[in-house]
């Protein structure tokens, strides 16, 4: 699925630049609307109460404030955050090789009754396509289960002369709110954003618990980095598998157990027709996977049968130089990590691995594979064992009482929970509203 749904998105990129008009890729159709379709308001009617109590995202449309179905857009990292003066471009990026770009994805619950209109189960994604092509599209999607529609996406198309690729810059991702500053540097999010296959990440307006209320105040900025490398004709693959499971066929994705140990592949293949020098191969593993140290081993034409590295630099920010290529040459890296628990959610875990090759420290190149893992958090019954009754000794038939005994009244248990509400008034629209990147 993984493979597909890249091909799928980077195919469908360019047939928008090409006919002038957006494709909506056939996995994604089905996250609901874009920029068409679903009603727009003006600012006066949703303070006039014509949401009721339905709640919708950026589907504001006003002149004041421009068109919020055109939520997703990106500029180039210059290093300067100029705040409200910043110049997002919602539609093309002309990109060059080697220079970063912000996307920022905007999440706005329309609904102005604040804290009484709030979103629940809310998620937000990206979506960046591994080709390498010359028209690639970056979606951005927004979800909550009590919403209408509920799911809503916005793209924004990045353009070259010459086929590059994006490289997502890991730790990136910023949440910038009335509660996260961004002159602070923001609140940092999981990595996962940018599995929209896997239905991103768990999002909230001051913790990640899905809730998300109404009104301007409670707006929220979210931004990625991604680099514009431009590709010089290699390829990289990165597959798992549970190490000694009958089953030995490569994935793109597996099912683990907490305490199994897996097998990660990464294969580099020079597909040009001329030779690369000072290829370096780096796997970034996430937290909770647990690479096993000694594991690395590389396969390629002079070790036909495998070598074992004598560091686990393959693990470390540097990686391993794994020699020069001519055209058609390839290299395999085995490595072997352990699902542990060190800080998993209760609940489904989604680990991503990623491997990159890079050419004479310059050009990088990444692909990734999926490790899902569920941690059962549910507690232990609280209801002892019954004890055994044992088998009574015969006792002699006592008389019969000529009344019976009087027993005192049961104990009953219970418990009291107090309810309450939180009211905010919806006259006060635009009051908290403020300008963040």
């Amino acid at each position: 699925m993984k493979k597909f749904m890249k091909s799928t998105l980077a195919v469908a990129a360019g047939v928008a630049a090409i006919a002038g008009a957006v494709t909506i890729p056939s996995l994604v159709s089905a996250w609901g609307d874009s920029n068409g379709g679903r009603p727009s308001y003006t600012i006066d009617e949703i303070n006039s109460g014509v949401l009721g109590d339905k709640i919708v995202f950026n589907s504001i449309s006003d002149g004041v404030i421009g068109d919020e179905k055109n939520f997703v857009g990106a500029r180039e990292n210059t290093g300067i955050n100029a705040g409200k003066d910043n110049v997002w471009n919602g539609s093309d990026i002309n990109v060059e090789n080697g220079k970063e770009y912000l996307v920022r994805l905007y999440v706005h619950n329309n609904n102005p009754k604040g804290m009484d209109a709030v979103a629940e189960n809310t998620h937000v994604s990206f979506n960046i396509p591994q080709e390498s092509a010359k028209d690639i599209q970056i979606n951005g999607f927004i979800k909550a289960d009590n919403a209408d529609p509920q799911e809503y996406w916005d793209y924004v198309n990045f353009h070259s002369d010459t086929a590059f690729h994006l490289e997502y810059v890991y730790g990136s991702a910023k949440l910038e709110n009335n509660v996260h500053d961004g002159n602070e540097g923001g609140l940092q999010l999981s990595d996962d954003i940018i599995q929209a296959a896997s239905g991103g990440i768990l999002f909230g307006y001051d913790e990640m618990n899905g809730q998300v209320p109404g009104c301007f105040e409670y707006a929220s900025y979210i931004t990625i980095r991604v680099k514009a490398v431009y590709d010089t004709d290699y390829t990289v693959t990165k597959q798992v598998r549970i190490k000694g499971d009958a089953d030995k066929t490569w994935k793109d994705s597996v099912d683990a157990k907490i305490g199994d140990e897996l097998e990660f592949r990464i294969e580099y293949k020079n597909i040009s027709n001329g030779p690369q020098e000072h290829v370096v191969i780096q796997d970034i593993l996430p937290a909770n996977l647990e690479y096993i140290s000694g594991s690395t081993e590389l396969v390629n034409g002079r070790y036909p049968n495998g070598a074992k590295t004598e560091s686990d630099a393959l693990v470390s920010e540097t990686g391993i130089t794994i020699g020069n290529y001519n055209a058609g040459a390839n290299a395999i890296i085995y490595l072997e990590a352990k699902v542990v628990d060190n800080n998993l959610a209760c609940g489904k875990n989604n680990l991503i691995n990623w491997g990159r090759a890079a050419i004479n420290n310059s050009t990088v190149m990444q692909d990734w594979a999926q490790v899902l893992t569920e941690k059962d958090c549910t507690p232990p019954s609280d209801d002892p064992e019954p004890t055994p009754t044992p088998t009574p000794t015969p006792t002699p038939t006592p008389e019969t009482p000529s009344e019976l005994p009087t027993t005192g009244p049961e104990a009953i248990i219970g418990g009291v929970i107090a309810t309450g509400s939180i009211v905010t008034a919806a006259g006060y629209y635009l009051a908290s509203r403020r300008s963040l990147r």
